[in-house]
């Protein structure tokens, strides 16, 4: 962060100090990574217990989370000696899958890591149910919406997720823009992306490889065109896909395309981690980012410095929306698997990997928002995180997560047929109403 920026931030900072609520051998791979402790007897107060605990996910190997890991680790082994605790972490790209024989073989790790929404909601058959064992957590920690099935939580939320626009403040420069005045309003957006477009650089970033692209368009753009009861109608499962603001968002996916707002090459390009690569590259105006564990104001500081800017969805619909909001929810979060033999033990080492202290160096060294409402966001030099956090009061939860899994896979084929033309968004809503029942 250079120095021109940091007044302005700092006079700020004490009123963020505290925020308010807001297959590759598969079956080798689950060998590797079982091992659930050993049943465990009741211990005199004083003794040494036993055994082991396996957590799998896909951050423990990160130089970045290494901080947190350790001091969660070191928090559960000073409450229990003798306990082992292995974090064996997966390949994100394979970790659902690896998760899925794991379920299907009967066993696996002790506790493992979940995306909050469909992720969990679909596996919550093979968790343990933890609303009588979160005590004191259930105060401290945001964001456990995304982590409840019919009512019930299964698993405890470690990080907030939720999807910012970040500019890059040179590349508007270059192209005539304002770089202190992004986009509020849908014609400034287009007249935005066709001066980027330009002065030779993709107005947005985007890889949609996998189909993800559509998660963050929709979720991202949908507070500037959903009036505020439609939106809460679509997350408690009342969706008119036919409606006309599902019908602009789709459309707008479309056109963006059409007209060149991106990168050459978008559903040949993967999002993680080549679309984010090249927003930090400086290679396009625009990018739909995380607040969670990657691709967030951090990893862009590290590239873009005082250039990094953010901003919230401009209204797309003023006939519906007069102010947008940032969509946030949980992010990840660890659940108790059924077939461990020491649950107890379980629910104690995911009180420790929510623990403050832990949830402060996810924070300062990762950049992750920690669901921890007493973690102190101050420390950070950057003005994009203190934005963020100022504005997690006022979010409300992610659209895409509120789909099934099978209902977001089909999305995510048809918005790479929407892209390379083989579909109308008319008969792509169709597909998606008789899915989402």
């Amino acid at each position: 962060m250079s120095t021109a920026s940091a007044p302005a931030y700092r006079r700020n900072r004490t009123s963020r100090r505290r925020w308010t609520a807001v297959a590759l051998a598969p079956l080798l791979a689950v060998a590797a990574g079982c091992g659930a402790a050993a049943p465990q007897s009741a211990s005199p107060a004083g003794s040494t217990e036993s055994g082991k605990l396996v957590v799998w996910d896909w951050h423990s190997g990160d130089a970045k989370t290494k901080e947190y890991y350790a001091k969660a680790k070191s928090d559960f082994e000073s409450k229990h000696p003798g306990v082992q605790v292995e974090f064996v972490a997966q390949p994100y790209d394979q970790y659902y899958t690896l998760l899925g024989t794991a379920i299907q073989a009967g066993k696996g790790p002790d506790i493992a890591m979940f995306n909050g929404g469909a992720q969990l909601r679909e596996r919550v058959t093979s968790l343990l149910p933890l609303d009588d064992k979160t005590g004191e957590l259930k105060d401290r920690l945001v964001g456990w919406d995304a982590f409840k099935s019919s009512g019930t939580t299964y698993a405890v939320p470690i990080t907030l997720q939720g999807f910012p626009f970040y500019y890059n403040k040179a590349v508007y420069k270059k192209a005539g823009l304002d770089p202190e005045a992004p986009p509020k309003t849908l014609a400034e957006l287009e007249a935005g992306c066709a001066a980027i477009k330009k002065s030779g650089n993709a107005c947005f970033n985007l890889g949609n490889k996998e189909g993800l692209g559509i998660e963050f368009f929709l979720s991202g753009f949908a507070p500037g065109v959903f009036s505020p009861a439609q939106y809460d109608a679509w997350l408690a499962g009342k969706r008119d896909w036919k409606s006309p603001e599902v019908k602009q968002v789709f459309d707008l996916w479309k056109k963006s395309n059409d007209e060149g707002w991106y990168n050459k090459g978008v559903n040949s390009t993967a999002m993680f981690m080549d679309q984010f690569t090249m927003f930090s590259g400086g290679k396009g105006g625009n990018v739909i980012g995380l607040i969670s564990d990657t691709a967030h104001w951090k990893d862009f500081d590290e590239f873009l410095g005082a250039d990094l800017g953010v901003y919230k969805s401009p209204v797309l619909n003023p006939a519906n929306v007069s102010s947008t909001f940032l969509p946030a929810e949980g992010g990840i979060g660890y659940g108790v698997m059924k077939w461990t033999q020491s649950p107890d033990l379980a629910v104690d080492l995911i009180k420790s990997l929510a623990g403050t202290d832990a949830e402060k160096l996810f924070f300062d060294k990762a950049g992750a928002i920690a669901a921890d409402k007493t973690v102190d966001t101050s420390s950070a030099e950057v003005k994009s995180a203190g934005e963020i956090v100022s504005w997690l009061p006022d979010s409300k939860p992610l659209l895409h997560t509120a789909l099934s899994a099978k209902t977001l896979d089909l999305m995510h084929r048809l918005s790479q047929q929407l892209i390379s033309g083989d579909v109308t968004v008319d008969a792509a809503l169709t597909q998606l109403a008789a899915s989402d029942k």
